[in-house]
């Protein structure tokens, strides 16, 4: 009886686990098949809307944006920078000072970096035989003024003779033949007299030679300066003439006149007429790249450079200062006119300069290089607004490998895109990579 019990409880459970099973048999076939087709639309659609939007990315024109930035401080000083060049600080006045003589060194009272006066002793030569010779020519000269004296005694005697034979003739006591023999003797020693005062002149010149010799073994500084190099050392040769086979020097040191420095640029010939004389100008030297010194054009050489189509510029320095050392390297910036000159001055050519009530001109603004297109006065940027750019024309400044300074046609703060210029067109969509 328990057994059939159980068997029946056994039986219920069977039946109720059966009514919740899902009878798979009486699904439809096509359920499956509408499954696979909402994957392959669905996989459809991702790949068009991908080769939409990759469509639509190749149709523009990948670029990156700068923005264009104002000069510190843009006046008309900063905004007026027309144009760069690149030179060297040199002294106008400059000289290797060497001796007048061929002798050997024995005394060098110079280094490098002395400051020396004019006139000042820098060097003396041996002046053993230049001495001994002076000593000879005094001895000379004084044996022609003693002979000298010697002629001018006898002359005398032969002149109170002449006239004593002159009275005895008034009286008969001499012949006329005695008195004709005094006045020749007369003039015999008078001709003498005179031949040795000429005689005196050319020792006494003679002894002048040798003394300006003698002078030219001291070695005087020609005018005030620095010395920048010394050329040669006590015991050696010397001789403003190469000689000696390579061993004598011929010089002894160089002095530069500090006060005579400047600055020598060469400028472009396509750009020289952005240049005139007293156009002011900043200088920076490579040494001291944040000094800025005032400066202003001395002259342009008036001729060019034919192997390098430069002209060169001659710039003062307006204010000295020791850290200014020839030979420094030296980048100078050529400043615009103020507007009352600019119709006066050569650099003034440009639309609208000097005319009364001109706008003064926009603040200059700089742009990296690879910005902009073109390096003659004018070029051309391309400025962004939103997902397109507009081309404009620009007129262009100084220029170095790091900026390039717009003078006109563009503002600070104004976006600029950056890339293929041979894809970049007016009104092209572009695309702002980050």
């Amino acid at each position: 009886m328990t057994t059939a019990r159980f068997q029946h409880r056994m039986d219920d459970k069977s039946a109720l686990l059966n009514q919740l099973r899902i009878d798979r048999s009486s699904e439809p076939v096509g359920s499956n098949k509408r499954w696979i087709w909402a994957a392959v639309a669905f996989a459809v659609a991702v790949a068009a809307g991908f080769i939409a939007w990759w469509g639509a990315r190749s149709a523009t024109v990948s670029v990156h944006v700068v923005t264009a930035q104002a000069i510190a401080g843009s006046g008309a000083a900063a905004a007026g920078s027309i144009l760069d060049a690149s030179g060297y600080v040199v002294a106008r006045r400059q000289a290797t000072v060497a001796s007048k003589i061929t002798g050997k060194m024995v005394e060098l009272d110079i280094e490098e970096g002395d400051h020396v006066k004019a006139g000042q002793i820098i060097a003396k030569l041996d002046d053993t035989n230049i001495r001994a010779a002076l000593n000879q020519a005094s001895a000379q000269l004084d044996y022609a003024k003693a002979g000298l004296a010697e002629t001018q005694v006898n002359l005398t005697n032969a002149q109170r003779d002449y006239t004593r034979q002159k009275t005895l003739l008034q009286g008969h006591f001499v012949s006329q033949a005695a008195v004709d023999n005094a006045q020749t003797t007369v003039d015999a020693l008078s001709a003498q007299l005179a031949t040795q005062r000429s005689n005196v002149d050319v020792v006494a010149r003679a002894l002048s030679v040798v003394d300006r010799n003698m002078d030219d073994t001291i070695v005087r500084a020609p005018f005030s300066g620095i010395v920048t190099v010394k050329a040669a050392q006590p015991g050696e040769m010397v001789s403003p003439i190469s000689a000696g086979g390579g061993f004598t020097r011929t010089g002894i040191g160089t002095i530069v006149d500090m006060d005579s420095l400047e600055i020598q640029v060469d400028v472009n010939e396509n750009f020289i007429n952005r240049v005139h004389p007293d156009q002011q100008a900043t200088a920076k030297l490579n040494a001291y790249p944040d000094w800025q010194i005032p400066a202003h054009v001395i002259a342009v050489i008036p001729t060019a450079d034919r192997s390098k189509g430069t002209v060169t510029v001659r710039i003062a320095l307006d204010q000295k200062d020791a850290r200014i050392l020839p030979e420094m390297g030296v980048r100078v910036a050529f400043l615009a006119d103020s507007p009352q000159d600019k119709g006066s001055k050569v650099g003034a050519g440009l639309p609208g300069a000097g005319l009364p009530g001109a706008a003064p001109p926009a603040a200059a603004v700089t742009l990296p290089p690879n910005a902009v297109q073109g390096s003659e006065a004018t070029g051309t940027v391309f400025v962004v607004h939103g997902d397109t750019v507009e081309r404009r024309a620009v007129r262009l400044g100084a220029g170095s490998s790091d900026i390039v300074t717009i003078l006109s046609g563009l503002t600070a703060g104004e976006r600029v895109a950056v890339g293929d210029f041979t894809q970049l067109k007016d009104g092209v969509q572009i695309r702002v990579e980050q």
